[in-house]
């Protein structure tokens, strides 16, 4: 069943053109060239409960705009948006208690004092009874391991630190659906993980989530259903693996050789790196070859000591689909 149901979703800002010199300068106080920038274009797309759905798209192409009016922050210019039955822009002070948002580069604690304090201040805000609040506090700091940290001012706490104080935070008065942007950009190893983890537990419990995200394995590790969004548009509405699968059956192949050869000449096999004359990284299409005839063709062309076998990285798969968009069907 759909929780989030957006039609031809269209969002157009208008902004003025001025040259840098003097003159220009002068000029633009008595007329300036108007710029209409469609930001958001006739998206449609819906999102079932329970889901983590990924919204992917170069810097520029929408997504942080989309975000903001699912969250009734930006009234859009066109479409209809439902989530949960209401209409974020004009049910926004009933429809702020059930979701929650964390903004990887804008905080919602306050800077000078500790993250205990601003947890009351939502307390307080969202009406959460005492004993509720106490509960949900305990299990999420528990679950972040942020018992003394949430005591320190937010100024003295780490990035990683703060951006798990973020999630709690948004997490305290039990939202449905939680937006995620950019939630760990600029995080540690460690700490992303643990976020993910955090994702994934409240995810079982039932939250949706709405994730935008450049670091790709965020989407690995959480997101079933992507949307692709370039230049205002949706490009792409379909689960991880079909994505995966939309630009044919591709393999990566490393190759370690015995001894070095010529060039490889196999139909359907390119080679994307050369480390060494004895050290390959070959992309192949299996389309029309199985890896089995493959491998085959490899052996009786060359002589190798190792191999191995991985799917097409993310990366290659979603810049491929900025650049030249969609396999045709």
């Amino acid at each position: 069943m759909a929780i989030i149901d957006v039609r031809n979703l269209t969002k157009t800002y208008c902004t003025y053109k001025r040259g840098s010199s003097f003159t220009d300068t002068l000029k633009s106080f008595f007329h300036r060239e108007k710029i209409i920038v469609n930001a958001v274009r006739d998206v449609t797309f819906q999102v079932d409960e329970g889901q983590i759905a990924g919204i992917l798209g170069p810097n520029g192409a929408g997504k942080s705009t989309t975000i903001k009016m699912l969250t009734g922050t930006l009234y859009p210019t066109g479409g209809q948006i439902s989530v949960m039955g209401y209409t974020p822009f004009r049910d926004r002070s009933t429809y702020v208690n059930h979701i929650g948002a964390v903004f990887g580069q804008k905080s919602q604690l306050i800077w000078d004092i500790p993250p205990i304090d601003s947890f009351h201040m939502n307390k307080a805000i969202y009406s959460i009874p005492e004993k509720e609040f106490r509960n949900t506090l305990n299990e999420l700091t528990g679950m972040f391991e942020l018992e003394d940290v949430i005591e320190k001012p937010t100024r003295v706490l780490s990035l990683g630190e703060r951006m798990k104080c973020e999630f709690v935070m948004a997490m305290l008065h039990k939202p449905k659906i939680v937006f995620l942007d950019e939630p760990t950009i600029g995080l540690d190893v460690i700490a992303k993980q643990k976020i993910r983890s955090f994702i994934k537990e409240m995810n079982r419990q039932g939250v949706t989530f709405i994730l935008t995200t450049h670091d790709l394995e965020d989407v690995e590790q959480l997101a079933r259903k992507v949307i692709i969004i370039n230049h205002g548009q949706k490009v792409f509405d379909d689960t991880l693996q079909n994505l995966k699968m939309n630009l044919g059956q591709k393999k990566i192949i490393r190759l370690v050789l015995s001894k070095p050869v010529a060039e490889f000449e196999l139909n359907g096999i390119k080679v994307i790196e050369k480390n060494s004359d004895y050290e390959y990284t070959l992309e192949v299409s299996l389309e029309n070859n199985s890896i089995n005839s493959v491998i085959k063709q490899l052996s009786e062309m060359c002589e190798f000591s190792d191999i191995s076998i991985k799917e097409l990285p993310m990366e290659k798969i979603i810049t491929e689909i900025y650049e030249n968009g969609l396999k045709e069907a």
